[in-house]
């Protein structure tokens, strides 16, 4: 279903992909558009790691290895069943307003991307980059009840407003009690990292001396 890696040299471990997921700050969604075309927003975001997660973010009982279509294997158009987060590779979560392209984008059709640029490098001379990357694949599905909103929105303070516990958790409560809190979480199905040239054999020459 997902296609390997062509540059197989350059891929990187998946503990290294979700060690970048864990670090990084920023994301590229990639979404179904509208018309045909491709719908791609940068989103702060919280990844969890595998096994570390609280049950289902609804009464969903998909789970990571089922794939987009029927049990027969059969490709659908349309949202694909939602997945578990305690899944293998892990979950990514962010917030978003309630109305808009995304949210129309997900409900049309939950199968999604997520792309994060870890390292960008510009090397001028060799006309080149160290970069690090991860795509991953997965479906998204809307968290659903009070105490899954909490828990993910109360994520994605930790991450980004550490040390500021009483504000996030007080908007986060104000904003389930006023019904305005939206999460998304999508359950990872398949996920590779990818390393510049470059960085590759840094790390080649830094093992040898070693």
């Amino acid at each position: 279903m997902f296609r390997e890696m062509r540059r197989k040299a350059q891929q990187i471990s998946t503990e290294e992909c979700m060690e970048i997921l864990l670090n990084a700050k920023t994301g590229v969604l990639g979404l179904h558009g509208e018309d045909g075309y491709p719908y791609t927003v940068p989103v702060n975001f919280v990844y969890t790691p595998p096994g570390t997660g609280n049950g289902p973010v609804s009464d969903s009982d998909g789970s990571a290895d089922k794939g987009n279509g029927s049990e027969s294997g059969e490709k659908k158009n349309g949202p694909a069943p939602a997945g578990d987060r305690n899944s293998l590779l892990g979950t990514i979560g962010f917030h978003c307003a309630k109305t808009g392209h995304k949210i129309d984008a997900i409900r049309a059709d939950n199968r999604v991307s997520f792309t994060v640029i870890d390292r960008d490098e510009v090397m001028p001379k060799e006309r080149t980059t160290k970069y690090r990357s991860v795509i991953a694949f997965g479906r998204a599905e809307f968290v659903e009840g009070d105490e899954n909103l909490r828990r993910a929105a109360n994520a994605l303070g930790a991450k980004y407003s550490s040390g500021y516990e009483d504000l996030y958790m007080a908007e986060t409560e104000d904003t389930i009690r006023r019904k305005t809190l939206c999460c998304v979480e999508i359950t990872i199905d398949h996920m590779t990292g990818k390393i510049g040239k470059e960085l590759m054999l840094e790390r080649k020459n830094k093992h040898e001396n070693d």
